[in-house]
């Protein structure tokens, strides 16, 4: 029902078709990761990351998109600043999606997601993602039961059509527990440095957790696919979430081992002055 990437510590891959019970994955795992030790390699992850993204924007034939999907407080921001904290700035585009805007709302529920697509030779990071319209939409109901259900599959070729043209896919569900959450809600509350993150609204999302795991499961399950499966990486400590996703972005792109383009030219025909 789920494999763990041993390189990876902790982080859970959902097989394609597998049902898998969210309780069944502890999300204060460590895999016998010592945070010292995990923390380091981190560094130098980010910092691989960083050579490897230089050779994916230089060869422009392909891109990475890193999906980050997760409950509020999870650590999406935080797994972004870790990962690619080294990487530059040009050739990684972040793209944050919030409630759509009218205008997004008047097209099919993936045409904001297709223009966010990172072109090739570039890393696009979703903080949170299409996933939302099968799981705050099936949760709050915003949408009617069947074109939820239709969204699945949808979802699915949308995905497939991404791989087949050069996109590699990475999507990793940020596992946290419901007392870490409050927790961090907590800190939000009274920390000056975090209230501006506090939102009164995600209280009220809280008080559906049971529903929002289901929808969770449900999503994993039906989206897990061989060109584009789901990590499910526990998440209540930090330190253990970014390593997991440092790692695997890491071995996917020395997967894709791009290339520095070959000149058409000899540097011996030239001479600067």
């Amino acid at each position: 029902m789920k494999t763990k990437q041993d390189i990876a510590g902790p982080a859970v891959v959902v097989k394609p078709g597998a049902k898998l019970l969210l309780s069944g994955i502890d999300p204060r795992a460590t895999a016998g990761l010592v945070k010292a030790e995990a923390k380091a390699e981190t560094e130098r992850d980010a910092e691989a990351i960083d050579k490897l993204q230089d050779r994916l924007y230089a060869e422009g034939s392909r891109a990475l998109l890193v999906v980050l999907q997760g409950t509020d407080t999870s650590g999406k921001d935080g797994a972004i600043r870790a990962v690619f904290n080294r990487t530059g700035p040009i050739g990684v585009v972040v793209t944050a999606f919030k409630a759509p805007s009218a205008d997004e709302l008047a097209h099919d529920f993936l045409w904001r997601i297709h223009r966010a697509v990172p072109a090739k030779g570039m890393i696009g990071i979703f903080n949170r993602s299409h996933y939302e319209d099968v799981l705050i939409a099936k949760v709050k109901k915003l949408a009617a039961p069947d074109v939820i259900e239709a969204r699945y599959e949808q979802i699915n070729r949308f995905e497939r059509h991404l791989s087949e043209t050069g996109t590699a896919i990475l999507k990793f569900m940020l596992h946290i527990s419901k007392d870490e959450q409050r927790q961090r809600f907590d800190e939000r509350l009274h920390k000056r440095e975090k209230q501006w993150k506090f939102n009164p609204g995600d209280l009220e999302d809280r008080k559906l957790w049971p529903d929002y795991r289901a929808a969770y499961e449900t999503m994993l399950a039906r989206c897990s696919t061989e060109h584009a499966p789901w990590h499910v990486i526990p998440a209540d400590r930090n330190w253990v979430r970014n390593h997991a996703i440092g790692r695997i972005v890491r071995q996917t792109l020395e997967r894709l081992d791009p290339q520095y383009p070959k000149p058409d030219w000899k540097p011996e025909d030239f001479v600067i002055s």
